[in-house]
């Protein structure tokens, strides 16, 4: 059985846990270590608390730190401590909870000004406003709901152990790019889907690490700006494994249509990029058993200080498992649905914007829908903790390469979509050319404000480069989609 959150046995067995341990029996303990000013007294208060709750508390709290990664530290630098005076004056005790639970959830994150977007664009589409107010709209709710599955995330793994939580990270750690995928296969929108992935990896390689590296650097200047390399060449690494088996089926098809060689079956790139799909995945199983089992230790995020700033580091639930699991549920139901919308509605943003699908899909979606996994990973760069940007920055990338891309070739393959890891020249090349540029920029295990520069700039070049790219032909840019995996007919204009 579950251990209970904190001071939640104080409310007797009879009341149901609905979550926010905060506003249970002792709350005024908890209320003092989250508000006094003198850090001494709250860390002296809280490690008292966490001696009389018990060796059960005691074994969640460091089984839960041991567990912490990468992309569980830079979402907790957009969390805020609850505000629990109001909860105070609440008479009955469940209503409390239930109100207290709603504040964790929909409250305790620096990014609840953005929940709005999430009704606006419910209304919006079912009051018919145009469909360019829908997209928009349904891209910023997408930011809080992928911040807030994170956080839901984290409150399981206090549960399960880190392990299965390093599990949960890996499925729900790009969730909305899985999500999306999956609408966009349903429509027959494969440009999307290819354009978007390809867009989260360049946006994670090129503008969220150049991001980090530049700042971090002009923050740091004349201090020393080390990170483990180890880490750095595992997942550079994968990801290289990850563009050869983009690279093949693209070769493959023009030594076919150059007369250099020739096929057995006409969907002999199709099987090849399936093929392709299951060995990222065998890949990103035994790279998950490296992080999680055999080397554990060179993935553990760095600690980081109390420095007076609003960073929040739980080390014990504020939800019970229920209530986490339940929330999980209900974000992950808003996700998708904010994703259906997205996906509905790039064509008519497309041509209000006079802007590409894919360059939409490219650059757009993957910096507004990760969003605030990036300023997390800015905000620890500025504290010269690389490790925990590195983490963020290499670990989404390579999850999405290896994990989310080849699922999405396996789940079109089961839908009947012919979905390849072809993603046209200029697409391959310009990810290539990122992981080379990446790989490179990370070989020597220390940083500076130079190297954030440069990346920054090969993503402005290949942003730019989509941006002069126009399609014609169907006019709904879904010529990308090579749909007899040969030279492809679509015309390309400048």
């Amino acid at each position: 059985m579950p251990h209970s959150p904190r001071g939640a046995t104080e409310l007797g067995p009879s009341l149901p846990y609905w979550g926010g341990g905060a506003v249970a029996g002792e709350e005024g303990k908890w209320r003092r270590i989250g508000m006094d000013s003198s850090t001494t007294a709250a860390n002296a208060t809280a490690a008292a608390a966490l001696l009389e709750a018990g060796p059960g508390a005691k074994e969640m709290a460091v089984r839960h730190l041991a567990g912490r990664t990468a992309h569980n530290m830079s979402s907790s630098s957009l969390r805020k401590k609850s505000d629990l005076a109001l909860l105070r004056k609440v008479p009955c005790a469940p209503l409390r909870r239930l109100l207290d639970n709603l504040q964790e959830v929909l409250l305790a994150t620096k990014l609840a000004i953005l929940f709005p977007a999430v009704l606006l664009a419910l209304a919006a589409r079912f009051f018919h406003f145009p469909q360019v107010w829908v997209f928009v709209l349904s891209l910023i709710g997408l930011v809080p709901l992928a911040e807030r599955l994170s956080f839901l995330t984290e409150q399981i793994a206090f549960y399960t152990g880190p392990t299965v939580g390093g599990l949960l990270n890996a499925t729900f750690g790009n969730v909305t790019e899985v999500i999306i995928a999956i609408f966009a296969l349903y429509e027959g929108e494969v440009v999307v889907v290819k354009c978007s992935l390809l867009g989260s990896i360049l946006s994670n390689l090129l503008l969220v690490l150049g991001t980090s590296l530049f700042f971090g650097g002009l923050a740091n200047l004349g201090t020393e700006q080390p990170y483990d390399r180890m880490q750095a060449d595992v997942s550079t690494g994968l990801l290289i494994l990850g563009v050869l088996c983009h690279s093949l089926p693209l070769m493959l098809r023009y030594a076919v249509s150059s007369g250099e060689h020739a096929i057995a079956t006409f969907d002999a790139g199709l099987e090849l990029s399936r093929a392709c799909s299951i060995v990222m995945l065998l890949a990103y199983v035994a790279y998950l058993f490296f992080q999680l089992k055999t080397h554990r230790q060179l993935f553990e995020p760095q600690e980081v200080e109390d420095d007076g700033d609003d960073l929040v580091s739980q080390d014990e639930p504020v939800l019970g498992f229920s209530s986490a699991m339940i929330w999980l549920a209900i974000m992950t139901l808003m996700t998708a649905v904010l994703s259906e919308f997205v996906v509905s509605t790039i064509q008519a943003a497309s041509k209000s914007w006079e802007l590409s699908v894919s360059f939409i899909s490219i650059i757009l979606i993957p910096i507004v829908g990760n969003a605030a996994e990036h300023a997390g990973a800015v905000i620890f760069a500025f504290k010269n903790k690389l490790d925990i940007t590195l983490g963020v920055s290499l670990g989404s990338a390579t999850q999405i390469s290896m994990f989310v891309v080849p699922l999405s070739v396996i789940v079109a393959w089961i839908m009947g979509v012919p979905m390849d890891l072809d993603f046209n020249l200029l697409e391959t090349g310009s990810l290539f050319l990122a992981i080379l540029v990446t790989t490179f920029t990370l070989q020597d295990g220390s940083s500076h404000y130079l190297k954030g520069l440069l990346l920054l700039f090969c993503y402005i070049v290949i942003g730019v480069c989509f941006f002069v790219l126009r399609r014609r032909g169907n006019g709904n840019d879904n010529g990308g989609v090579h749909q007899h995996h040969g030279v492809g007919s679509n015309t390309w204009r400048i």
